[in-house]
């Protein structure tokens, strides 16, 4: 904690600040103190909720001067433990859930303005009320806000057709370190005057300065969709049938996902679905067509194209709500957490396309080599982006946990795979705390130089975040004997 009576001298000037609605006692918000998946806690000095920017640079200015940290917090969705505060330094959660209004929607220009404590659905909501819609969306779509989609240029289900955060995002509002606000609250589609400053901030990880208020782009909205749901002869087709998928509609695929048959039987026993399929396979597909016309002729040719090429054994395609929805139920409910509260290694990884399979594969001989029989491969996600949700666990017995030395092992060798094919081991939910120690190996020296003097040219008392974030990473040591 701060030293001397700076805690309670703090606490007072920013209750007055922030008045009676933004202030909340640290003990009584425990559940914002702790990160979504109970890996990582703090206790913060004070937390505040501002309702204005003002009261953003009001709070910013006074926790600079104190010489105590910030830690920004949207929804508190973060899976690496970005948005929650460290007991390494003094710091203040400051949370935006006060801010938290749609402030505008032009439905000529295709943009909403939004608070960055909107939530995602919020957004949703907003841009469907003038028939258009939002790119972004994910399971935690009630929760996560639209700063912390920002902030950690989120993915979702809608990569494949809208790209991450950092494709709809046309301009943002951010209060720096010494509390002088960045205005690019711009709604321009072309600006070619130099450095595009917000994209600092997007994916920055709240470490750069404070997201206020964002334009967003939207879309025409697609209300003809067709889901479907296919058997694979072979994992290792996949990226052949990507490509079919993407020669039928490339700008009409906006959901191309992996599931596993052990997904697939546990999310049926845990939620009482139907099996969708009467065959059994290793390996499903779930993908979806979208439109503003009917989809049924592309999603039919596709799955036809698909079985004739010998790439898919059966198939189905939701024709009503509750189809689809029991489709996406197989999806939105696998991690393994939460199917069958079992924990292991965990992997946000990404590789090209066209070696998933062989990232797979070469993770399961991995797991065998370091875990024997008791290693069990698990995986699902975004197969369009390559981008796959990877568990290596000791059992999906209820409760499971592997050992924490056998954990550290299988990390550093499926990294090691990542690398060597190419990847990244965060796709889309950021450094935070979980990765600093492993992203080091992903970047070069220089790479990590020049975001550490970024870093420092905004943000040189290290206010924002500390100790978060891919500058923070430590050089490894082949990159750091390779720049000295």
């Amino acid at each position: 904690m701060v030293e001397g009576n700076i805690d309670t001298e703090l606490a007072g000037a920013l209750r007055d600040l922030v008045g009676p609605a933004g202030w909340l006692d640290p003990t009584d918000a425990v559940g914002m103190v702790v990160d979504f998946r109970g890996l990582f806690s703090g206790e913060p000095v004070a937390i505040v909720r501002p309702g204005t920017l003002d009261e953003v640079r009001a709070v910013v200015r006074t926790c600079a001067a104190a010489g105590v940290a910030i830690v920004t917090q949207g929804g508190n969705t973060s899976l690496s433990g970005g948005s929650v505060p460290t007991d390494e330094r003094p710091s203040v959660l400051l949370s935006t859930s006060r801010m938290d209004r749609i402030l505008s929607v032009n439905s000529v220009q295709f943009t909403i303005t939004a608070e960055a404590g909107c939530t995602i659905e919020q957004v949703q909501q907003a841009a469907a009320g003038v028939g258009l819609q939002l790119g972004m969306d994910w399971g935690a779509r009630g929760t996560a806000t639209v700063g912390g989609a920002v902030s950690t240029n989120a993915g979702g289900l809608n990569v494949l057709r809208y790209g991450p955060a950092r494709d709809s995002v046309l301009g943002l509002e951010a209060v720096l370190a010494d509390g002088e606000v960045f205005d690019g609250l711009r709604a321009l589609r072309k600006d070619n005057t130099g450095y595009d400053l917000k994209h600092l901030f997007i994916g920055g990880e709240g470490s750069l300065g404070v997201v206020t208020r964002v334009v967003l782009r939207l879309h025409p909205r697609q209300d003809h969709h067709r889901t479907m749901f296919a058997a694979l002869s072979d994992l290792e087709a996949v990226h052949e049938l990507f490509a079919m998928a993407c020669a039928r509609d490339h700008a009409g695929l906006t959901a191309f996902e992996l599931v596993p048959e052990i997904g697939v039987a546990g999310t049926i026993s845990a939620f009482g679905v139907t099996r969708p399929l009467a065959t059994e396979a290793e390996w499903y597909l779930l993908a979806r067509f979208s439109g503003t016309s009917p989809v049924d002729a592309t999603a039919e040719g596709f799955l036809a194209d698909a079985v004739d090429a010998g790439l898919v054994v059966d198939a189905t395609v939701a024709v009503t709500a509750v189809q689809e929805e029991n489709l996406w139920l197989m999806r939105d409910e696998l991690p393994p957490e939460t199917l069958f509260d079992a924990k292991g290694a965990k992997f946000d990884a990404a590789v090209p396309i066209d070696r998933v399979a062989e990232f797979q594969r070469a993770a399961e001989a991995l797991a065998a080599e370091l875990c024997g029989n008791d290693g069990l491969v698990y995986s699902f996600g975004h197969l369009g982006d390559g981008n796959l949700h990877l568990y290596v666990v000791s059992s999906l017995e209820r409760g499971s946990r592997m050992d924490p030395v056998l954990v550290d092992e299988v990390t550093a060798a499926i990294d090691g795979l990542l690398w060597d094919m190419g990847g990244t081991v965060s796709a889309e939910h950021g450094v935070g705390q979980e990765l600093l120690d492993r992203v080091g190996r992903q970047k070069s020296a220089v790479e990590l130089d020049l975001m550490r003097r970024v870093k420092a040219a905004l943000d040189p008392d290290d206010l924002f975040n500390p100790g978060r974030g891919a500058h923070c990473a430590p050089v490894s040591g082949a990159e750091a004997e390779e720049a000295t």
